[in-house]
């Protein structure tokens, strides 16, 4: 039986192992792709102009590939629950197909388009792309809850096996007896979006050093794929987090996007594996980072407010304070830690920062220096991050602030330290703080402990220049370890009733010469 398809792309922004629209385009006569800006996402999302530029290169890049198809990308502005009646009857729609979402508004939103689609008679194809695997059936394996360590991931992962291959994108030959849309349908408003149509200033757009789309992504993931020695060497504890050039692949705003499927990502690195004698394994390989990924996606899917601390099950309540001067110093790069300051400064300029410098201006913001909560943190990642995704930002926060899933709270990186290990001359630093550039390297770190003729030798002066640090590492350290050890103890006590050692338990009945002993080193001076 024929049928006349509507495909609707959401986070799948690509034509590659896409598998609800080979579905859409299996016996079909009629076929159009559409993308709706839906407006619950401007109201409720923190979108920051590099994602929206991201976003729109993504789409024009999609666009481009299905025009080659001799098809087209209809963008589509309004709530998808007004907007689809009018379409389906417009088209004559007998189905819709879109890849699954397991984000708490894209459940509820789907939920309310496929009661939709049944009443008007529009069959729903949907499936699973957007993750390595199917996370109903993890949370099956794992007897019916999410599995909240890496390594339960891992053995469960051990019992489904592998991911399923990518499949093809589809070629000409799939639209071959399929209709193209009339002249009345493409003279309508369905283009692309501007930046002034989304009401962003294109002249406060940082450099495009991440193109967004397949093209682009397919491009940097073969460029990956080229490097065997570092594919099978790679281990992500390994890599620098201020060197001038991204030491990982930055496949991740793409792969967010779902411009880049994960299991082609997979497969690609696996292919790699199977050609050399020796490589290493999750959690620190490459693939051990699609799964941390899956296992934020799982755990996000069934914990209820996992973005945020109150009422969520799986969170360790902190009394953070609310404080807007160290949240503004911290936000705009102005704390007075060069390294610190130079990762926010190229998150807000560039929208990508590495995985470990995430942990360090995180750890700062939390529970190793200025005490805030990690909401407001997520708050100014969603906005500035590239690859900020809903489900990996709220659980890198919960990780990082020690909140949930890690918990040697008493592990904290230095603002100093961590920076120095793999950049001691401060080039990074230098690179986005030019202000420091004539600092001499053994004060780059620490800028208040140069006297003042350096200062002004390097015309630089602390305090007007560049700002004094904003709390002192060495004292609030030991300070805020002993506020989570309180913190831990009351949770402790509340799950008194709990007869299982969780990890979490055997960290908080760690002693205070333990809690001392473990800080001691680069991660933690």
């Amino acid at each position: 039986m024929t049928s006349r398809s509507v495909h609707w792309f959401r986070k799948g922004l690509r034509l590659h192992d896409n598998p609800a629209l080979l579905a859409a385009l299996d016996k079909c006569v009629e076929f159009r792709a559409v993308f709706i800006l839906d407006p619950w996402f401007v109201k409720n999302y923190k979108v920051g102009i590099n994602r929206w530029r991201f976003l729109i290169e993504s789409l024009t890049d999609l666009d481009n590939s299905l025009r080659k198809l001799n098809s087209r990308l209809y963008i589509i502005r309004g709530k998808p629950e007004s907007v689809f009646p009018a379409l389906f009857k417009k088209w004559k729609i007998t189905q819709l197909s879109y890849e699954i979402d397991t984000e708490p508004y894209a459940l509820r939103r789907d939920k309310a388009i496929d009661i939709l689609a049944e009443e008007l008679n529009v069959k729903i194809l949907k499936h699973v792309s957007h993750t390595l695997y199917d996370t109903n059936r993890i949370i099956e394996k794992n007897g019916g809850k999410a599995p909240l360590t890496i390594s339960k991931l891992q053995s469960i992962v051990k019992q489904v096996g592998n991911p399923s291959k990518p499949l093809d994108a589809p070629t000409l030959q799939h639209f071959k007896d399929i209709k193209i849309e009339s002249d009345e349908d493409i003279s309508e408003n369905y283009k692309v979006p501007t930046l002034e149509e989304l009401g962003q200033d294109p002249s406060l757009c940082g450099p495009v050093l991440y193109p967004g789309g397949e093209t682009e992504s397919l491009k940097r993931l073969e460029n990956s794929i080229a490097k065997p020695s570092w594919i099978a060497s790679f281990e992500k504890p390994n890599t620098e987090p201020n060197s001038l050039s991204p030491s990982t692949t930055v496949l991740s705003p793409y792969i967010k996007f779902g411009c880049l499927s994960p299991r082609l990502f997979y497969w690609k690195i696996q292919e790699v594996y199977d050609k050399v004698k020796k490589h290493t394994a999750p959690p620190v390989s490459l693939h051990g980072q699609l799964l941390f990924r899956e296992l934020f996606y799982t755990v996000g899917y069934v914990t209820p407010n996992f973005d945020k601390m109150v009422d969520n099950p799986i969170c360790t309540q902190i009394p953070w304070q609310n404080n807007e001067e160290y949240l503004k110093a911290w936000r705009e790069g102005k704390t007075g830690y060069p390294f610190i300051d130079a990762i926010m400064t190229q998150l807000r300029q560039e929208g990508w920062i590495h995985h470990l410098a995430r942990h360090a201006v995180a750890c700062f913001l939390t529970r190793g220096d200025l005490w805030c909560h990690w909401e407001e943190g997520q708050k100014v990642f969603e906005e500035y991050l590239l690859d900020a995704d809903w489900s990996l930002n709220a659980g890198n926060w919960m990780w990082l602030s020690a909140s949930s899933f890690f918990y040697q709270y008493f592990r904290v990186y230095s603002p100093v330290a961590f920076g120095k290990k793999t950049d001691p001359n401060g080039l990074y630093i230098k690179k986005y703080l030019p202000v420091l550039k004539k600092l001499p390297s053994n004060y780059i770190y620490e800028p208040w402990k140069a006297p003042k003729s350096v200062q002004e030798a390097a015309g630089c002066i602390i305090g007007k220049d560049y700002p004094k640090r904003i709390v002192d590492h060495d004292i609030v350290r030991p300070i805020n370890i002993e506020r989570m050890h309180e913190a831990y103890a009351k949770h402790k006590a509340s799950k008194s009733k709990t007869t299982t050692d969780t990890p979490f338990l055997q960290a908080a009945s760690l002693t205070g010469r333990n809690r001392v002993e473990k800080s001691e080193g680069i991660i933690s001076t």
